[in-house]
């Protein structure tokens, strides 16, 4: 496999941060379901992107859970969860009370084998109901070659989300996947998503880094394994 170059994809709310990705997103807004996918406010400084996966569960990426300027980790109860944000205003809004951050993570290390941990599961301070908003569906991760989507809010687009579609999986393995969907900053944490005709996209990965592989901008992101249940009966 060529050479990586990884770059964190979380963000510093309204600081650029170098050149977005060279693709045209398109609105997300006719996705069925989308608004279960939403914007982490972390402590009013930093931002990335997250999924309701339960009533009272969001999954994002585990390194949006520490400090991007000191690398200690963030108090959990500073992180708002606005599911749905579209412009001023939320589909849902909820406070984060606790944050389980994958066992094997260890923030500050850096490459194709640590994505493989870059998840973490929250709670929120109370649900959201399905009335309100569904729950993504998850699934188990697409193989090399299979088409996907990514959902996700950004430095540029950090009111209302953006969808990269049919992107191509080029590499999937335990530790990681390798998609042509590029990703620009504040996009951690974001859902990487299959299509269902006539149905809500299944959830089967998340947005852990935006990196260069053989000259063109790519992402990695985070398989979800039986590590993911754990984290939720630990989050729960």
């Amino acid at each position: 496999m060529r050479r990586l170059l990884v770059i964190a994809a979380s963000v510093f709310i309204g600081i650029s941060a170098g050149p977005g990705s060279a693709g045209q997103p398109a609105p997300a807004q006719s996705v069925q379901g989308w608004e279960a996918v939403g914007r982490l406010n972390i402590g009013g400084r930093a931002m990335c992107t997250a999924s309701l996966i339960a009533p009272d569960l969001v999954l994002t990426a585990a390194h949006c859970m520490y400090d991007i300027r000191n690398g200690r980790a963030v108090n959990p109860r500073s992180i708002k969860f606005e599911a749905g944000l579209n412009g001023r205003r939320a589909k849902a809004s909820r406070q984060v009370v606790k944050a389980v951050v994958h066992p094997g993570y260890r923030h500050g290390r850096t490459g194709q084998f640590q994505t493989g941990t870059d998840i973490a599961v929250l709670r929120l301070d109370s649900p959201i109901s399905a009335n309100v908003i569904r729950p993504l569906v998850l699934a188990a991760a697409p193989e090399r070659g299979m088409r996907v989507d990514v959902m996700s809010y950004s430095h540029r687009n950090a009111t209302s989300p953006r969808l990269q579609s049919a992107c191509q999986v080029i590499a999937a393995r335990q530790s990681s996947l390798i998609t042509t969907c590029r990703v620009d900053f504040g996009a951690s944490g974001s859902p990487v998503l299959q299509k269902r005709p006539g149905r809500a996209p299944q959830l089967v990965s998340v947005i852990s880094s935006k990196a260069r592989m053989g000259g063109r901008g790519v992402s990695l992101a985070a398989p979800l394994g039986d590590a993911l249940q754990a984290l939720m009966r630990q989050a729960g």
